[in-house]
């Protein structure tokens, strides 16, 4: 399954965490070598059958499938924080700072007509609101929307659940400027990603109160203001409709509506075939590759997408991966090489594992940082042993307790299902058990994952252009909130680091301070990566602008997706 870093995997995506999301299909012999490894210089930035909107229809139903349907509509809520709701939110909420394909940020003067660092001792930003921006109440945007998220995201009031407060909790002080379309932000810390907050915006009607901000939204959204509105919502038939806003002020949509449908992973190269639905990921899954390229109405496309596999540890106190030197040895004992092979080597050519939580292949400031922790069976054997875990038949023993760890999956992902099998013989031969558990997809997140309810787990995080903004909330340990930090797992030097990252203003310092926290986070035993995404999806040929997008997937700019004429 996929998260997203809010702030992922996180600015117009990113002001909170990752993106979570579930991971994919399965594998099978023989195959096609047709994609390249996440990274290489042959991926473009992205691939989405660019087009001038004038040579598309107008008109038209853009069939969307999703693993669920949001358990919450309110992105900054933690259930909320989920790929498939984050990709809805950009037709009918603000995302005031899209993301460019290249990582880049923009602005969107839709809703800001410039948005500026007036001072930097201390640091304060200011807002211009276009005046045509408007809730769907008729309610013109304002400064109390930008004071209302920032007062509910900064960490004060535990009873807000959010998903995230990074940044938020570094403003001192939210403003009205020269009128009520201008926001004057002054923060208590520098804070270098503030164009990682407020997207989305919310309306302050949302943030009124925690009962209101938790639930209010949890069955379908309230106030909007994108091109698109909710036409309908059907939790039976699991399905979502978005229909053209005619109150939007910005350009016209192409498409006349959007449905979102829950559709089983296994099911969608059948349910593309059938027209039922107009693009898939290919969730790094061998099938579902080889099916897309034999549809003679699909193309698969490919980018430098943010999406990576990981495989994150319960640390909290009581759990038996508690001890920080037990995670790192068994850490040791998984050969990342050898499963990115197995998963994606019949796809792409060259297949190289990922060595970074902040920073992704294809960046210009990525390191490989994981040398201290690569595969080595042997060294993990010998750590085991020193920390008192001793071979008793298959099984390390301690205190008379067994080393057996409890992998919590989601049903209906065959790849989270291969990793599992392949973790589990790889466990095994360093004297480890590894009992599966597969839970419902619709519960993975809000019953297991959220709640810590794992020794391990594995799902993909969609990071986006932020990596403190995106990830902060994921490796930053704070008792009182645990944010996307799911395996309760940090300390004070990494929390420090994180710090001091999230306040360097000057790009080429961050870049270092930030590879200095991803040090700290392989030192801490927090999680431990496993192969970037290739980023490849199945699309209709007749699609324009849409399809393989780079970064620009927060938001999608959903005024210029269409089909040919």
């Amino acid at each position: 399954m996929m998260r997203r870093r809010m702030a992922a995997i996180v600015a117009p995506v990113a002001a909170l965490g990752l993106l979570l999301a579930a991971c994919g299909g399965g594998s099978s012999s023989g195959g096609n070598s047709g994609l390249q490894d996440a990274g290489s210089q042959q991926v473009k930035t992205a691939d989405i059958n660019a087009m001038p909107v004038d040579q598309l229809k107008d008109g038209g139903d853009l069939k969307w499938p999703v693993d669920q349907l949001p358990d919450n509509w309110n992105y900054n809520e933690v259930d909320g924080t989920v790929l498939d709701g984050a990709n809805m939110f950009g037709a009918i909420l603000p995302y005031p700072f899209p993301q460019n394909a290249d990582a880049t940020v923009g602005l969107d003067q839709n809703y800001l007509t410039s948005a500026e660092v007036v001072s930097t001792d201390p640091q304060v930003v200011e807002l211009k609101i276009n005046p045509k921006a408007k809730w769907s109440n008729g309610r013109q945007f304002s400064w109390e929307d930008y004071a209302a998220q920032a007062n509910v995201l900064n960490g004060k009031n535990p009873a807000y659940q959010v998903s995230s407060t990074t940044g938020y909790e570094d403003i001192a002080k939210v403003e009205k400027g020269t009128d009520d379309q201008d926001v004057k932000i002054t923060f208590a810390k520098k804070f270098a990603e503030w164009k990682s907050l407020f997207s989305p915006l919310y309306p302050k009607e949302l943030d009124a109160d925690p009962d209101t901000f938790n639930k209010s939204w949890a069955q379908k959204p309230g106030l909007t203001a994108g091109p698109f509105k909710v036409k309908s919502i059907d939790a039976t038939a699991k399905t979502a409709v978005f229909e053209r806003d005619p109150n939007w002020w910005g350009a016209k949509p192409k498409l006349d509506t959007v449905t979102y449908k829950v559709v089983d992973r296994a099911a969608q190269p059948d349910a593309f075939a059938n027209g039922q639905i107009d693009f898939y990921n290919l969730n790094n899954d061998i099938n579902t590759f080889k099916r897309a390229q034999a549809d003679p109405n699909a193309v698969v496309r490919q980018s430098t997408y943010p999406d990576y596999t990981h495989l994150t540890f319960n640390g909290a106190s009581g759990s038996i991966l508690a001890d920080k030197d037990l995670r790192l040895a068994l850490m040791k004992g998984v050969d990342t090489v050898g499963i990115s092979k197995a998963i994606l080597g019949q796809m792409q050519k060259d297949t190289t594992p990922i060595g970074n939580h902040l920073f992704l292949k294809g960046s210009k400031t990525y390191e490989d940082n994981s040398g201290p922790y690569k595969f080595n069976a042997d060294g993990a054997k010998a750590d085991l042993d020193k920390l008192g875990w001793k071979l008793n038949g298959d099984t390390r023993a301690k205190d008379g307790k067994q080393l057996k760890v409890r992998l919590v999956i989601p049903s209906g992902t065959p790849i989270s299902q291969q990793i599992g099998q392949i973790l589990q013989s790889e466990f095994k031969a360093i004297g480890v058990g590894l009992d599966i558990q597969a839970v419902p997809t619709t519960e993975f997140f809000k019953n297991y994952v959220n709640v810590g309810n794992f020794d391990l787990t594995i799902f993909r995080w969609i990071s986006n252009s932020f990596p403190i903004g995106g990830s902060k909330g994921i490796y930053y340990l704070d008792p009182k909130n645990i944010a996307q930090n799911y395996g309760r797992i940090g300390d004070d030097k990494l929390n420090q680091l994180l710090d001091t990252a999230a306040q360097e203003l000057d790009d080429t310092k961050r870049a270092a301070d930030i590879n200095a926290a991803d040090k700290e986070i392989w030192a801490v035993g927090h999680q431990l990566p496993i192969f970037q995404s290739p980023g490849a999806f199945a699309t209709r040929k007749t699609l324009a602008n849409f399809g393989s997008p780079g970064y620009a997937n927060n938001p999608y700019d959903y005024t210029k997706i269409g089909f040919v004429k």
